[in-house]
């Protein structure tokens, strides 16, 4: 049976041990459970540092620390790690940017193609525009250079 006040107390306590040990200074804000992913809203001062360019750093720290979490369960974990709502905001504004991208291509009635990104953020922008009808989109090229094109119908 799970426990959630036992495992927010349990991840809580790993993760103040781990930042401890790293010398940042973070609180764990929320922790919610959604079948087998556990989101973890940290706050800090200055998030930049462990946010890095892209958010490169916070995925590291999010692959690391699920490892982490993971460690001697049996049951599937997957942790959700975001630091001062940083991608909350970067999802919000992927989905304006398609928005704004998808009304530019349906009246231009050119095809235009977004700068490269990571799997993860094509997927906002495919998701957010897969019910219009004034437009498509596709994934190009190779990694690291990737990118979605949105295209007139």
């Amino acid at each position: 049976m799970f426990n959630k006040k036992k495992q927010d107390k349990e991840v809580k306590k790993l993760l103040k041990q781990f930042f401890d040990k790293t010398g940042f200074e973070v609180e764990v804000e929320s922790i919610e459970k959604e079948d087998n992913t556990l989101s973890v809203l940290l706050k800090m001062e200055e998030p930049q540092a462990l946010i890095g360019e892209n958010g490169k750093t916070l995925a590291c720290l999010q692959t690391l620390l699920g490892k982490i979490l993971r460690k001697g369960r049996k049951e599937p974990l997957y942790l959700h790690l975001d630091i001062n709502n940083y991608r909350k905001r970067k999802v919000e504004y992927l989905k304006d940017l398609a928005r704004s991208c998808a009304d530019e291509v349906a009246l231009s009635r050119e095809e235009k193609e977004l700068a490269p990104m990571p799997a993860h953020e094509r997927r906002v922008i495919h998701m957010a525009l897969k019910e219009r009808s004034d437009v498509n989109t596709e994934s190009r090229g190779l990694e690291p250079e990737r990118r979605v094109v949105v295209k007139p119908i």
